[in-house]
Formats: C-alpha cells, sequence, structure tokens
C-alpha cells in the first residue's frame, strides 16, 4: 500500500501498534478487576467472544521493540506540539505495572501457601517477549524475575528458543536445559510465553505434591 507521504506511513505503523497496545492494556485491567471479584477473565471473554464485532484481545505482558515502545514516539510528538495524551500513556502505565502485578500475585500464593520466600523455589517456562521466536528485546518476564529474586526467590528459567550467551550477557541470567527440570521440583510454575513446545508438558511431574501452583500467564494449560 502507497501512503500519501512519509509522515502518513510512520503514523500509520505507529498507531496500528498503539492500538494493539491500549487494547491489551483494557483487557489487563479488566482481568485485574475479574480477579478481585472472584471472576475467571477466560470465561468471561470467551462469552463476550459469541458476539460477532468483540475484539478478541487477551490480557498479557507488553514487551518486545514496537508495541511497548511506538506509542512513546507518538506522545513525545504530542508533547513537543502542546499536546498532553490521556488514553495512550494511561495504557502504556497500565501494562508496565503488570510485572509487579504478578509479581505480587506469585508472592501471595507463596505466602497463602505458607511456603517462605527464601525458601521456594520456581520454575519459569520462557523469557522471550513473543511465543516462538528468540527475540529477548525489551522482555517484561525479565521484570518479574528480577522482582521475585530481589524477594530472594530462587528461580530457574527455561527457553528452548533463547540464545543462552545473550540472556546471560543482557540480562545476567542463566538459563537451563530440559534435562535439569527433569531432576527438580517446584513450589511454582510460571508460564509466561506460549512457545508451541510448551504445550505438551506434563507440568504434573514437576510439582511438590498438592502445594504448587501453576500461574499460566498464556492459558496454555
Amino acid at each position: 500500500y502507497k501512503a500519501a507521504s512519509m509522515k502518513v506511513a510512520e503514523a500509520a505503523k505507529v498507531i496500528e501498534n498503539t492500538q494493539r497496545d491500549v487494547n491489551i492494556a483494557l483487557m489487563n485491567e479488566l482481568a485485574v478487576l475479574f480477579n478481585k471479584i472472584g471472576v475467571d477473565t477466560n470465561d468471561v471473554l470467551d462469552a463476550a467472544s459469541t458476539k460477532w464485532n468483540f475484539l478478541p484481545f487477551k490480557p498479557g505482558l507488553v514487551g518486545g521493540h514496537c508495541i511497548g515502545v511506538d506509542p512513546y514516539y507518538l506522545t513525545f510528538k504530542a508533547k513537543q506540539i502542546g499536546y498532553e495524551s490521556k488514553v495512550i500513556l494511561s495504557g502504556r502505565r497500565l501494562n508496565d505495572k503488570m510485572s509487579s502485578y504478578i509479581s505480587d500475585n506469585v508472592i501471595q500464593n507463596l505466602s497463602d501457601r505458607n511456603i517462605k520466600l527464601n525458601k521456594s523455589k520456581g520454575l519459569f517456562l520462557g523469557i522471550t517477549f513473543k511465543e516462538d521466536c528468540s527475540d529477548i528485546r525489551n522482555s517484561k518476564v525479565v521484570d518479574i524475575y528480577n522482582n521475585l529474586i530481589s524477594k530472594d526467590v530462587y528461580i530457574d528459567v527455561y527457553d528452548p528458543y533463547a540464545d543462552y550467551d545473550e540472556v546471560k550477557s543482557k540480562y545476567n541470567i542463566d538459563l537451563i536445559n530440559f534435562s535439569s527440570i527433569k531432576k527438580s521440583y517446584y513450589d511454582f510454575i510460571l508460564v509466561a510465553v506460549s512457545h508451541d513446545q510448551f504445550e505438551n508438558l506434563d507440568l504434573e511431574k514437576y510439582c511438590r505434591l498438592n502445594n504448587t501452583f501453576i500461574y499460566d500467564l498464556k492459558n496454555i494449560y
């Protein structure tokens, strides 16, 4: 498609990613609300999706080099010309806070099970910013990881797509291999990325009796 001008072309790309960012932010806010109410967000979205024009966005982490970045280009330009963004920046702030919200949920779940943080061990499945790719730029999974290890929670991270050396160099995280998972038991498992290879994992093998909880961010299981 030939845009009318370079400005139009750039604006089109920026608003495409900004639109997705704002819509995901709405889903994230609803997920937080429904969690407090005690309603399963996925059940609500399944029901709402029966309406033909419902937009099928889902809650989740917003990282990477496009959706979590492009809105700032637009709002920076807006500020330069004297306009203060309201909806766009609100969505950005909400999406950026989701890592802390998830970390707090994990900590609360450990506390509810009387598991001391400095005695707990967790497994993260996935560290890339999206499924079935090796790209770790601006991965919000790393924020969750850092929040939890700052509370003395021990965490293993497994990702069959991410490059070991790149993750170590950029985030100082040592990825483990799958054979290491087989030898371990975990207090919690956080499914952070919906890689195809995760869909057939039997997670119960790595759970400690009935006290282990699975935090499935991607609704795989």
